[in-house]
């Protein structure tokens, strides 16, 4: 079973402490070096505010990924219990942001080295100017799994809105519904009369 990041929007605060730590945790220690304007924040999850509900909301890491499932060339994965973007060999096609029902994938410009990386072939044309054209590449959340350390945004959150959760963690609440679920049976217990 895949884990993932779940939030309570009873404590989320929408603080967007998340969405940094994130990008930090993403761009090592060359986030701190670059100029304001040289910095390419794209956080891999998003708080989202409306009147009722205030959440950070991200992949999901689903079983049956409907992203995995219509990528054409393989770059979606299951890698070590989730979902995994190949950025390498991510063709840009849009169809896994199309298909995630939360949301959760986004386009953005590909970085390597801190580096923007450019499209060998196509070529765009700004006012009679042919150059280069940025490659754009689906990134979502990978549960930091590069830093070994667990997800970032879960450590990082001030009020504790946000947890990991994987397969044990899953069992054990399983087990313990099953539970609370038998003992509200105990008034019940003379079941003869069935």
């Amino acid at each position: 079973m895949n884990s993932f990041v779940v939030a309570d929007p009873d404590k989320c605060i929408g603080c967007h402490t998340c969405e940094a730590a994130c990008v930090v945790a993403h761009s090592g220690n060359r986030l701190f070096e670059q100029e304001e304007s040289e910095i390419a924040f794209y956080p891999r999850l998003s708080v989202i505010e409306t009147n009722e509900v205030t959440a950070p909301v991200q992949c999901r890491h689903c079983e049956d990924a409907p992203c995995a499932n219509v990528c054409p060339n393989g770059s979606i994965t299951n890698k070590e219990h989730s979902i995994f973007i190949n950025q390498d060999t991510c063709i840009g096609c849009k169809t896994c942001m199309l298909v995630c029902p939360f949301g959760a994938i986004q386009m953005v410009t590909a970085y390597r080295d801190g580096q923007k990386q450019l499209q060998s072939g196509l070529r765009s044309n700004t006012a009679g100017v042919p150059s280069r054209k940025e490659r754009i590449v689906a990134q979502k959340c990978d549960l930091c799994e590069e830093s070994g350390n667990g997800p970032e945004c879960v450590r990082v959150c001030p009020t504790s809105a946000l947890r990991f959760i994987d397969q044990s963690q899953i069992e054990e609440s399983a087990a313990r519904k099953r539970m609370a679920s038998a003992q509200l049976l105990q008034p019940f217990g003379d079941l003869s009369g069935f």
